[in-house]
């Protein structure tokens, strides 16, 4: 895989969800930004019940962004130990690829869909919808803001 692209079933190493955990059902909005496709990337994750996660992961595609913030959300939501897990994204190629209305047909993405799918197995209730791009802002400017860290850094 190119660089930022670690393996799909490995955790992202910069998760922290903060000390307390999560009853009943978790909501969480996902976004995956690239500048340039491929270019400098990062995914993010909101919660409204106060998780905020972002991370630039190297030089990728827009969709492997998107496909890397998803998984993320599906470790938050395990680290939170939850059984009923919402994930909202306004990507609908990761939405209905997961759900299996898209199919498949970049190879390097069918291990992030695999992956995701035995995550989100392991919850009791479990629902991705898409969403419009005005209902997904935090996760957006989450991706953004590691993006801006990132390019700072790199200067």
């Amino acid at each position: 895989m190119r660089e930022g692209n670690p393996r799909p079933g490995s955790p992202p190493s910069s998760l922290r969800a903060g000390g307390k955990k999560h009853a009943g059902r978790l909501i969480l909005y996902v976004d995956g930004a690239s500048r340039g496709n491929p270019g400098p990337a990062a995914w993010g994750v909101w919660s409204p019940s106060g998780l905020a996660e972002a991370r630039a992961i190297g030089v990728t595609t827009n969709n492997v962004a998107e496909w890397q913030g998803f998984l993320a959300a599906l470790e938050v939501a395990a680290g939170q130990g939850v059984s009923d897990v919402e994930i909202r994204a306004d990507s609908e190629l990761v939405v209905k690829q997961f759900r299996g209305e898209y199919r498949v047909k970049a190879e390097h993405l069918k291990a992030y869909v695999d992956e995701a799918r035995r995550r989100a197995a392991h919850f009791g209730r479990f629902a991705v919808h898409h969403v419009p791009r005005e209902e997904n802002r935090e996760a957006d400017a989450l991706a953004n803001g590691a993006l801006d860290e990132a390019g700072k850094a790199g200067r």
